[in-house]
C-alpha cells in the first residue's frame, strides 16, 4: 500500500486508507484509493474526480478536509495520467482513444470499489475534466449519486493561441488522418508560478510542482489531437439543453470568476439552462479552486460543506 501513494515533505498521505488498482475499460490498469473518516458514523462517501494531468497526490489536502467532516473519499487517476496505465508508448502524451472510455472507467469504479467498499449516501465532487465526465454521465447516475459539486467544469477551451473552433478543426482533421496521437506543441520548461493561470497561491503551486519533481511518472505533457477532439465533442454534447434537462441530480456549480480556461460567461450560460444546477461564483479565483489561496479555497470548501449532505428541505427545493 505504501508504494502505491506517494508522500512529499509538505504533502503527507492522509491516514486510514486503502489503495490499489482496478481493471478499467479494455483492461487498462487504474489506480485508486479510498480514505475513511475517523468519525465513528460516516456521513457518506465523496467520489472525487480529478482534472486533466492530476493525480491522487494532488488532492491529499482536500481529501483530509473532507474526511475531517465525516465523509469518506473514493478517488482514482484517469487512464493516461497519474498512476494509471498509459494509452501510448510515449507516457508523457495526454491521450484518450474515446471519451466514453472515461465514462466506462467511472462506471467500473462505482461498481467495483465504491458500491461494495464505502458508505452510503454517495456524493460526487469533480474538477474541470472530471466535471465534464460527471456532467456527461449524470443522467445515468441518478440512482447512485445524491448530489454533485462541479468545480470549474471543462466546458470551454479559452486562453489559447487559437480559437476553440480552430483547435476543433485541426484536432478532427489530425484524427481523421490517423494522427490522433500527435501533440500540437512541445512540452516546455518547468512551469513557473509567475504567469500561471491555475492558482494565485504560491505555496500550493510549489507543493504540486514538488509532487511532479519527486514522482515525474505521475505527470503528463501536452494533450494529443485525439484527446482534444474527444473533449470538444463532449463539451458540445453536454452543453445542449436536451442533455441538461435529463440531469435530475441536485448540482452545485462553482465558478472561479478569473478562470481564463473556462470563462464565467460559459458557466453562467450553463446555469441558465441547467434546472438541477445552482451556480456560486467565487470572485477573483482562478481555475484550480481546490489549490487556490485560502480566501478563495475556503469559500469553495464551505459551499461543499453546506451542500453535502444537505437537508431534505434543500432536496425538495431543488426538485430531487
Amino acid at each position: 500500500m505504501d508504494d502505491i501513494l506517494y508522500a512529499t515533505p509538505d504533502n503527507p498521505v492522509p491516514g486510514n486508507h486503502i489503495a490499489g488498482y482496478f481493471e478499467g475499460n479494455g483492461g487498462v490498469k487504474i489506480r485508486y484509493a479510498v480514505f475513511r473518516s475517523a468519525m465513528p458514523v460516516a456521513k457518506g462517501t465523496v467520489v472525487l474526480l480529478q482534472g486533466r494531468n492530476e493525480s491522487i497526490e494532488k488532492y491529499f489536502e482536500t481529501i483530509a478536509d473532507l474526511t475531517a467532516h465525516g465523509l469518506w473519499v473514493a478517488t482514482f487517476d484517469w487512464r493516461g495520467q497519474g498512476g494509471s496505465g498509459r494509452m501510448l508508448s510515449d507516457p508523457r502524451r495526454g491521450h484518450v482513444t474515446r471519451f466514453s472510455d472515461y465514462e466506462a472507467d467511472l462506471k467500473q469504479f462505482l461498481e467495483q470499489v465504491v458500491l461494495p467498499d464505502t458508505r452510503l449516501p454517495f456524493f460526487l465532487v469533480a474538477h474541470s475534466m472530471g466535471a465534464l465526465v460527471a456532467l456527461s454521465q449524470a443522467p445515468e447516475l441518478e440512482s447512485r449519486i445524491d448530489r454533485m459539486v462541479l468545480a470549474a467544469p471543462f466546458l470551454a477551451l479559452s486562453g489559447q493561441a487559437l480559437s476553440q473552433r480552430s483547435i476543433s478543426v485541426i484536432a478532427n482533421t489530425a484524427s481523421f488522418f490517423q494522427l490522433g496521437g500527435r501533440t500540437f506543441r512541445k512540452d516546455g520548461t518547468r512551469p513557473s508560478f509567475e504567469g500561471n493561470v491555475l492558482t494565485s497561491d504560491r505555496r500550493r503551486f510549489a507543493r504540486n510542482q514538488a509532487i511532479c519533481d519527486a514522482q515525474p511518472q505521475l505527470a503528463i505533457g501536452s494533450p494529443t489531437a485525439r484527446w482534444l477532439k474527444e473533449m470538444l465533442a463532449a463539451i458540445t454534447r453536454v452543453s445542449r439543453q436536451e442533455h441538461l434537462t435529463r440531469i435530475r441530480i441536485p448540482t452545485l456549480v462553482l465558478c472561479p470568476t478569473l478562470d481564463p480556461i473556462v470563462p464565467r460567461t460559459v458557466l453562467n450560460g450553463l446555469a441558465r439552462k441547467f434546472r438541477a444546477g445552482r451556480l456560486i461564483e467565487i470572485d477573483g479565483a482562478r481555475h484550480e479552486l481546490f489549490h487556490e489561496a485560502d480566501r478563495y479555497r475556503a469559500q469553495a470548501m464551505a459551499a461543499i460543506d453546506a451542500f453535502i449532505p444537505g437537508s431534505q428541505a434543500e432536496r425538495t427545493a431543488l426538485g430531487a
